[in-house]
This record gives structure tokens, C-alpha cells and sequence, in this order.
């Protein structure tokens, strides 16, 4: 798989990829900035297109499908959680959680159970007690949670976090990766953009980018739940 970019000259952010990650699989993509682990990211999230290639999600080779039916396997099979928490400041934390809906088509029975599944997730991630605040009232790892649980809400396949700890003191960073861990562990299939080696020490599996190509190490620990 190949994503250029159409700049003069051409820019190829990846170059012949060939990744394969496992169902329950964690795998930690590191590399410094401007080697393109985004850029891989979004291909695998289905905010991009390889220019080049196959791409195949359960199977399906996602570049053939067309931006509905990408639209749909994003909003249904994969979750995004990000550096930046993104929540809506004035609106409750159960609130932001309900919102990821706003990209997919929730069937009725779904939209009448919405608040009941948010909260849900926020007990999933350990933090039912903190519905009704506003995110300006939680710490950092208290809204990165939050964005998680948001995440979570259309019961993904895989979960995809870019940094997800980048804006987070050491003791918020932990709880987060393990947190991340027990996701894993319940069958959840996880990649982490990182930039050091503490991240992916959480993996079970580290991918690293250099010039735009992948090199995998060997598997720090077992990857498949019990």
C-alpha cells in the first residue's frame, strides 16, 4: 500500500506498506514527527485512500468502496480517540458520549437507547459517576476517558488513538494505557500512534516508521485474550 501526495516534487508520506494486524491484536505504530504514522492512521480509519494498493478491513478491500459505504464501515467498525480530548465544552459528559452517533444511522431501538448505552461506556471506562459534569470539571485523563467512551459507543472492531496520552502527566498516562489494555483483553483489537517506546511498551506488538516504510519488532508480550 502507497499514499503520495500530489505536491511537486511528489511527497510519498507511505512507501509499499505491508502491515497485517490480528483480531485482539495491539499494535504501537512509533516513529518522530513527519514520518508518516498519521498519514497511515487515517488509510486505516477511512479518512484517506492509498494511492496505491490494498487495503483490506475483515476481509473487504476498503479502497473499493465509495465514500457511503467507507462512511459507513468508519462510523460502525472503527473507533477514533485523539490527542486533543474534543469534547464539547457545554455539554454534559453523557451528552459528548451520545454525540458520536450524530456520524452513523442508529436504528430506532438504538436512538431510544442511547442515553442508557453512553452510560454504558462511561461505567466501562470508570466513569458513570461523572455524567452530568461538564469536561471543564475533569482532569485530562478524566476527558480522555470520556473520549474514549465516546468511542466505544458503536461497539467497534478496532480502535484507532493517535497520541493518546500526548497531552497527559505520567500518572494520567498509565491509567489511560491500562484502561487501553483491559479493552484489548475484553476482544477489542487496538493501534497506538506513539513517538516513545513507554507507549508502546503497552503493545503487544511495535511497528516503527522511518522514511515512509514499516519495521516490525518482536512481540513484547502475548497479544490474544485469555
Amino acid at each position: 500500500m502507497t499514499r503520495t501526495f500530489a505536491v511537486d516534487p511528489p511527497f510519498h508520506a507511505l512507501r509499499d506498506v505491508r502491515l497485517r494486524v490480528e483480531a485482539h491484536e495491539c499494535v504501537a505504530v512509533v516513529g518522530p514527527s513527519g514520518s508518516g504514522k498519521s498519514t497511515l492512521l487515517n488509510v486505516i480509519g477511512c479518512l484517506d485512500r492509498p494511492s496505491a494498493g490494498i487495503y483490506r478491513f475483515d476481509g473487504v478491500d476498503v479502497a473499493e468502496l465509495d465514500d457511503a459505504q467507507r462512511a459507513s464501515l468508519r462510523g460502525t467498525r472503527i473507533g477514533f480517540v485523539f490527542q486533543a480530548f474534543h469534547l464539547l465544552a457545554h455539554r454534559s459528559v453523557v451528552d459528548n458520549v451520545m454525540l458520536a452517533e450524530l456520524y452513523r444511522r442508529p436504528s430506532r431501538a438504538e436512538r431510544a437507547s442511547r442515553r442508557a448505552r453512553a452510560l454504558g461506556t462511561l461505567e466501562r471506562v470508570g466513569l458513570a459517576q461523572r455524567a452530568e459534569y461538564l469536561p471543564g470539571k475533569l482532569s485530562g485523563g478524566e476527558r480522555q476517558r470520556v473520549a474514549i467512551a465516546r468511542a466505544l459507543m458503536g461497539t467497534p472492531r478496532l480502535l484507532l488513538c493517535d497520541e493518546p496520552t500526548g497531552n497527559l502527566d505520567s500518572v494520567n498516562t498509565l491509567a489511560v494505557l491500562n484502561l487501553i489494555d483491559e479493552l484489548r483483553a475484553d476482544g477489542l483489537t487496538v493501534m497506538i500512534i506513539a513517538h516513545d517506546d513507554t507507549v508502546a511498551a503497552h503493545a503487544g506488538r511495535t511497528v516503527r516508521r522511518i522514511d515512509g516504510q514499516l519495521f516490525t519488532e518482536t512481540p513484547r508480550r502475548q497479544v490474544l485474550p485469555a
